[in-house]
């Protein structure tokens, strides 16, 4: 069976996403503070009328932190029975993995909780990535208790 993967680069370092999670790409917007938030949630955005947080990938995978620039790219997709945006540097394509050629990571080792597996590329490796295990329990609690309150559901 072939898992089919959405690429993207920070910092020249590849990762992915299962296609099967992801619902579009859209070029970077304005993002609106959300206070109290998460560490690693940049604030909100609008789609298509539905408040949805972005997370911040440079935070969480230790990167140096930068401004969005307007090349940036959102990547749209479904975690933890919510719709989230990534901000990514650029998207670098559609990549067809078989089972055997992603390395299981345990989720033992220091800084792979989010990482699901390591596909090897001709000219380095990818980092395959598990949205639904993105944000901790206590962070997930706490975004979701701001995301409730009225006045950022009318932004």
């Amino acid at each position: 069976m072939l898992n089919q993967l959405l690429a993207f680069s920070l910092d020249r370092q590849r990762y992915a996403l299962r296609l099967g999670c992801v619902q579009r790409v859209v070029r970077a917007v304005e993002v609106t503070p959300l206070p109290k938030a998460p560490e690693i949630v940049l604030g909100v955005v609008n789609v298509q009328g539905k408040i949805i947080p972005v997370f911040n990938l440079r935070k969480r995978f230790g990167l140096i932190k930068r401004e969005t620039n307007l090349s940036d790219q959102l990547v749209i997709a479904h975690a933890a029975g919510r719709n989230v945006a990534l901000v990514v540097d650029s998207v670098t394509g559609l990549l067809e993995r078989s089972q055997d050629e992603i390395t299981e990571i345990d989720e033992t080792v220091p800084g792979a909780e989010h990482v699901e597996g390591v596909a090897k590329l001709h000219d380095g490796i990818l980092f395959v990535h598990n949205l639904d295990r993105f944000l901790s329990l206590d962070e997930e609690k706490r975004l979701e208790s701001l995301l409730a309150e009225p006045q950022v559901a009318t932004q």
